[in-house]
């Protein structure tokens, strides 16, 4: 069962310098509250499942996208936006629901789906 603002997948990547720019972002967009662990990564419980932001250059991964459950499409759409989100897909319908898709300031790309 999807549940309001919650994630499936658990990790996205940042550079070392734009650690100071993901969690405020999260923050803003999700109401998410973070735990760090040294300067490089920092991670949630309040996603659902553990959402990691990983900024060490050692352990870079390419990762699937991330898919958030919204129970408001277009009033998330407008956090993520109002936190400095880039909308590169606007909502379109596909079988089961809507989403959409945008950038994160690291430039990871998301999706966040509703019915």
């Amino acid at each position: 069962m999807s549940t309001h603002n919650q994630t499936d997948l658990i990790e996205v990547t940042a550079k070392p310098e734009q650690m100071k720019e993901m969690k405020p972002f999260y923050a803003d967009a999700f109401g998410w509250e973070f735990t760090d662990y040294g300067d490089e990564y920092s991670d949630t419980q309040s996603s659902g499942l553990t959402f990691g932001i990983n900024a060490s250059e050692q352990n870079k991964q390419t990762m699937p996208l991330t898919v958030i459950y919204s129970e408001n499409l277009e009033g998330t759409k407008d956090k993520v936006i109002k936190a400095g989100g880039k909308i590169i897909a606007d909502i379109y319908a596909f079988p089961g629901g809507r989403r959409f898709h945008f950038t994160d300031p690291a430039g990871n790309e998301l999706a966040v789906w509703g019915k």
